[in-house]
């Protein structure tokens, strides 16, 4: 199983994306300064995660859901999270 997720920093409010096949530790390896892209700016938040069974799909979503249109997904997926 391979997950899709959107962490939310608490300390800059600003997003990240990435896919794992290990949420739960990839979250913890985040929230401990582990990853050079997130190294300061932890704690996070798990906003939203999807599961697929290929790398190769969950690869192409994480590169989808960091453009524009991505984002946008997110936004309208999430919009009770935003106040919407």
């Amino acid at each position: 199983m391979f997950y899709v997720y959107l962490l939310k920093s608490v300390k800059d409010d600003n997003w990240y994306t990435g896919y794992t096949e290990d949420l739960q530790k990839r979250i913890l390896e985040h929230n401990q300064g582990k990853n050079f892209s997130t190294k300061n700016r932890g704690p996070f938040k798990l906003m939203y995660y999807e599961t697929g069974l290929n790398e190769k799909d969950a690869k192409a979503r994480e590169k989808y859901l960091k453009t524009g249109m991505g984002k946008k997904y997110l936004r309208n997926r999430l919009k009770f999270f935003f106040g919407g």
